[in-house]
């Protein structure tokens, strides 16, 4: 009765962070409308369900109900710069006469760390950064309200010391532009947004697209080698009790899934045949049983991975960023994981394919339920047509007086994609939406920034000539364990006694998308012991990023005589 019909004026405290919210009364989940109403074209707008959302929204809404008031609250920082919170922003601007955001970052799942490099702390023992918003509203709204922002870094302890020092007078805030259509709570650098907005946005370039697979059971269905997969798929089709297979594998029943019935489908099929290779994370092929029945309803993309099931390249991007940089960008050749080139968090990492296969109907196949199969492995293709958008290839041909390949295309785009400079000078753009990719009305400039493209692509399948002398050894006597990796003086020690040495820092600390590379390579084999065949594949990616770093340094040289001419979108 209190909360419902009494003229609360001030609403303060730390709500509780839970994206599975428990909390679905009729009442909130009417007014979560109003955060929503803007972005459910989006594909997942389920963050916004979140409980700490859902306790600014009542009391974004008791305000109103009141006429003036203020909200003090900690919680989760995402909603500060999510996409999918653009809705909300605008909605609190047009209520609130005066909004203050002290973000307090913290953010350890994404390895936040200070701007000059030092170490960032959470002043909760929590992972999720957070930040205190004070949103207060003591006259009839005009416009837009104003944001008041300030960064505080550090360490727990240099924070703490912060909050007992300062309050919203003493401290030096910065007044905020939000403008439409993301109005952000923090501060954004978009000098170049004319420019930048003339290029040709990736998913403009090409015609179809998907964010990668997501197993939900990895440990279950993905594996360093067809035997690991082999073995657990032998278990899953035995003839033990569903109850075993599930502690034996540490399987469980979901909304979309039942062991069950999962089995059943699977044992009336030849299992072996859909175990296929599988692009986990850079430079890491693993293996993969492929199979819908194994795989939660709406996550296993198979529209668009069964054009990676014939020869074919794809670039891997992400639509947003919760890293400072943007080093999201990497080929694939495999049917790709959703965390292909991202960690966890909402760096959804998207597939576009060069090419798109037409798959004809296999007679042998038609009374096989099309909801136990993920694809056909003996399906017969048609010709294969270049996924690219007409309207983009007729404006390239005409600008070049001749048709690029669409190998051509790919190449020059993910040169563009790996130079430094276009990371740095459009990193605010390339956290909040898919890259644009300027292209140059030079001919020759096209054709070599493809040759640099290629380089890369050759390296990063590891499929370059480059690659055929290493300049990484593997050193040491012992038997080959991955132990504890750790790196010292250009050696990366895999145990006491073992290690790879020619490994420059910055080869050793190169990252792409959220892994850096030779120590999330080694550390997800922890425990296992190399093969000669793995042993040789680590000295290859070493190579292969020394040699990338090159190939960026070239690439540096030539881009900005890129935007001296562009071919405008």
């Amino acid at each position: 009765k209190v909360k419902k019909e009494q003229p609360i004026l001030v609403v303060l405290g730390n709500p509780p962070y839970s994206v599975s919210s428990a909390n679905k009364s009729e009442f909130i989940e009417k007014e979560m409308g109003i955060y929503k109403e803007n972005v459910r074209d989006e594909k997942n707008i389920q963050p916004l369900s979140d409980d700490y959302i859902k306790f600014i929204r009542f009391a974004h809404w008791k305000i109103d109900s009141a006429g003036k008031g203020v909200i003090g609250m900690i919680t989760n920082n995402s909603y500060l710069s999510g996409l999918i919170h653009r809705g909300m922003r605008k909605s609190l601007l047009e209520s609130f006469n005066e909004i203050y955001i002290l973000n307090l970052h913290g953010n350890s799942r994404i390895g936040e760390k200070c701007p000059d490099g030092s170490k960032d702390e959470n002043v909760f023992d929590i992972q999720q950064g957070v930040s205190i918003g004070i949103f207060v509203k003591d006259k009839k709204q005009k416009g837009l309200g104003k944001v008041f922002y300030c960064d505080v870094y550090g360490i727990q302890e240099k924070k703490y010391a912060y909050l007992k020092k300062y309050d919203t007078d003493s401290t030096k805030w910065l007044e905020l532009q939000p403008v439409e259509p993301y109005y952000f709570f923090v501060q954004k650098d978009f000098s170049e947004q004319v420019k930048y907005n003339k290029f040709w946005s990736i998913q403009d370039i090409f015609i179809r697209s998907s964010s990668g697979v997501k197993t939900h059971r990895d440990h279950f269905l993905i594996g360093f080698t067809p035997e690991e997969v082999k073995q657990r798929m032998r278990t899953f089709t035995s003839n033990l009790p569903d109850d075993l297979v599930k502690q034996g594998l540490d399987l469980k029943d979901t909304r979309d899934w039942e062991i069950k019935n999962a089995r059943e489908n699977v044992k009336k099929i030849d299992w072996k045949e859909y175990i296929r290779q599988y692009a986990y994370r850079p430079f890491d092929i693993r293996q993969i049983c492929y199979l819908q029945a194994l795989i939660d309803r709406g996550c296993d993309r198979l529209d668009l991975m069964q054009n990676l099931f014939e020869e074919n390249l794809g670039v891997c991007v992400t639509r947003q960023l919760s890293t400072l940089n943007f080093l999201h960008a990497f080929v694939t050749s495999n049917v790709t994981d959703m965390c292909f080139i991202s960690i966890k968090t909402k760096e959804t990492g998207y597939v576009f394919p060069l090419y798109l296969y037409r798959q004809k109907e296999n007679p042998k196949k038609r009374s096989l339920s099309s909801v136990m199969l993920l694809f056909e492995p003996q399906a017969e293709y048609g010709v294969k047509k270049p996924n690219l958008s007409p309207a983009f290839f007729e404006k390239l041909t005409r600008e070049y007086k001749k048709a690029p390949s669409p190998e051509e295309i790919f190449y020059y785009i993910y040169a563009v994609l790996y130079s430094n400079i276009y990371r740095t000078k459009y990193s605010e753009f390339l956290k909040i939406d898919f890259p644009r990719v300027p292209f140059t009305k030079d001919y020759k400039l096209f054709k070599k920034m493809g040759g640099y493209g290629e380089k890369l692509v050759e390296l990063h399948l590891l499929k370059s000539s480059e690659l055929d002398a290493p300049t990484a050894k593997f050193e040491g006597k012992g038997n080959d364990k991955v132990e504890k990796p750790r790196y010292e003086k250009g050696k990366l020690y895999i145990n006491s006694s073992q290690y790879f040495e020619g490994i420059s820092p910055e080869v050793y600390e190169y990252q792409i998308g959220g892994y850096q590379v030779c120590d999330k390579w080694l550390k997800d084999r922890k425990g296992r012991v190399l093969s000669v065949e793995e042993i040789k594949h680590y000295c290859k990616v070493v190579t292969a990023l020394k040699k990338t770093i090159e190939v960026q340094s070239k690439i540096d040289s030539a881009y900005p005589e890129i935007e001296k001419e562009i071919i405008k979108f």
